[in-house]
């Protein structure tokens, strides 16, 4: 791979403190570094924008929930098919794409790394089937446990030893990440029909709680030193006043120890929907400035904000009850999946709209909580792809963060309880550069644990992005301009190659695959192996032998080794 020069762009590069200076940026062996040789190969970005590749640490881009929206939905495709070219292959887009197409349209908006933000174990090999088919960025797979049979039963015995060992041997089983909750109790209850109001109801056949789950998972997760927090979504999503439950569950794990090298100890996942106020949906109203103010008072919490898009697009999440709520509230079509011993998940098509006045809020609630949050090490932009909206509106958010005139241009054209009903109106505040690239690359990056993404330091990925941009002359009334340039880079580097010119693809590698190997106490861990292999024969359909992913899953698999805190 040849050498490559960057040069004269203006860089913003905050885990570094470089913003907006004109440098150039050398890449070499994949890697930015000091010194290239004269041969190198030279991109001009004078007068453009240059960051790090964007990281976005909340996706749905494989596995079964978006392999249901895709069977479910062919007016979803035949609204956006993408043909083939000399470099890429055919496809079908929008909110449900294809593992190539998705691959490629993050890559050509200048992203370089996504996380699929909820993984069944026993799905685990689908999901990493499909990131291999998911061209160019780096991915990896966030495992359910919220859920889980045997996290339940180690809660229920009140065995954090025993807990840490499941966890660890999971995330090697299933090649995972991270540990994701979702709904946690809600689900395990939605294969009864029922489901959890709160963080002190019960679990059915466990008689345990959801703050239960959530503050040992916490724990657990802390004591083994994972990279990333526990990847937490609230029980009580898209219910009015669930900013309560939110609020809560954030307290609820303030007291833990957070690992090594970090002050947070848990991440809410698309807080929007988890930041309603109000009794019903005909009174509801925000919650976000609740939401925010607590964030602000409480170093232990981070967030992504699930930003409501104004188009057509599908819902799907592990939170079951949710899906069955959203459908008698649309009568869409529906599909409920349950997934033995583990997780479950809902899809429904939705549509949010401008004359909605529960949308309105739902869109306000978002930018709120990116504007009201002080730090924006703390909150991250996402869509909750294809939650909120296709991530492919990315650009369109942003500039809603960078131009207050854009966010009052649309809030003339949708329902006026936004104005009455949230703190939008009087929020003056607009986004830099600088803060753009925190919440979409370094903060995201930092959070996910991954030393070598989201910055452009000396020994990081040589993953870049270059805009037809100049930042100095950019002003918050030219949003449209921003919008336009974020979302066809003029240029996307990979690893040191150009994988995206002018919007076009280019190249399409095969990226890698993070996953986590914490190390178990070898007493211990023939302890628990044992306890799972005679649960496994008594429940489960698939042999206990059978159910590890095999490394052939994971061709281009990068380990990573924690070893964490044991009593035992």
């Amino acid at each position: 791979m040849e050498d490559l020069k960057i040069k004269g762009g203006y860089v913003y590069d905050p885990l570094n403190g470089v913003d907006g200076d004109a440098m150039d940026v050398l890449i070499s062996g994949g890697k930015v570094v000091e010194k290239v040789g004269r041969d190198a190969k030279v991109i001009d970005a004078k007068g453009k924008l240059v960051m790090a590749g964007g990281v976005d640490l909340h996706s749905h881009i494989a596995g079964s929930k978006i392999n249901i929206g895709r069977l479910m939905r062919p007016e979803d495709h035949r609204k956006d098919v993408v043909p083939r070219t000399r470099v890429t292959r055919a496809g079908v887009g929008y909110s449900c794409p294809s593992t190539f197409v998705a691959g490629y349209r993050y890559a050509q908006m200048g992203y370089t790394a996504v996380m699929e933000a909820a993984m069944p174990p026993l799905g685990a090999r689908h999901v990493h089937e499909e990131l291999n088919d998911t061209p160019i960025i780096d991915k990896s797979a966030f495992t359910l446990f919220g859920n889980n049979h045997f996290t339940l039963k180690y809660v229920k015995e009140g065995d954090l030893e025993k807990l840490k060992a499941f966890i660890s041997w999971l995330l090697r089983a299933t090649r995972g990440y991270a540990v994701k909750i979702v709904n946690p109790g809600g689900v395990e209850n939605w294969k009864w029909g029922k489901n959890v109001g709160g963080l002190d109801d019960l679990v059915y056949n466990y008689e345990v709680s959801p703050r239960q789950i959530v503050t040992m998972l916490a724990q657990a997760n802390e004591e083994l030193g994972l990279p990333h927090t526990i990847h937490l979504h609230c029980n009580n999503l898209g219910v009015p006043g669930n900013y309560e439950t939110t609020i809560d569950t954030m307290e609820a794990v303030k007291g833990i120890r957070p690992a090594d090298g970090r002050k947070a100890t848990v991440h809410v996942v698309h807080c929007q929907f988890n930041s309603l106020d109000g009794d019903n949906w005909m009174n509801v109203k925000s919650g976000a400035s609740k939401v925010a103010k607590y964030v602000n008072a409480n170093e232990h919490v981070t967030l992504d904000l699930g930003q409501a898009i104004f188009t057509d697009t599908t819902t799907m999440t592990g939170d079951g009850p949710w899906q069955f709520r959203l459908w008698n509230i649309t009568g869409n079509k529906w599909v409920n999946s349950d997934v033995e011993m583990e997780a479950g998940a809902g899809v429904v098509p939705y549509t949010f709209k401008k004359d909605n006045p529960a949308n309105a809020i739902q869109w306000g609630i978002g930018l709120e909580l990116a504007l009201l949050i002080e730090d924006p090490w703390r909150v991250y932009m996402t869509t909750d792809h294809p939650n909120g909206g296709p991530f492919t509106f990315y650009p369109t958010v942003i500039s809603w963060l960078m131009s207050r005139q854009a966010r009052t241009d649309l809030m003339r054209e949708m329902n006026k309880s936004v104005l009455r009903r949230t703190t939008l109106p009087n929020i003056y505040r607009e986004y830099t550069f600088g803060e753009i690239a925190t919440v979409t690359r370094a903060a995201t990056a930092k959070a996910l644990g991954l030393k070598d993404k989201g910055h452009l330091g000396i020994g990081a990925d040589g993953d870049v992005s270059v805009y037809h941009l100049d930042p100095t002359a950019w002003r918050p009334s030219m949003y449209r301009d921003l919008e336009k340039s974020l979302a066809r880079a003029a240029y996307t580097v990979k690893g040191g190659e150009i994988v995206v010119k002018d919007g076009v693809v280019t190249a399409t590698p095969l990226g890698s695959t993070f996953w986590v190997d914490s190390k178990i106490p070898e007493k211990l861990e023939a302890e628990v192996m044992k306890e799972i292999e005679a649960d496994f024969d008594k429940y489960y359909t698939v042999g206990f032998r059978n159910y590890p992913v095999e490394d052939a899953y994971l061709p281009t698999g990068v380990r990573m080794e924690t070893k964490g805190r044991w009593a035992r």
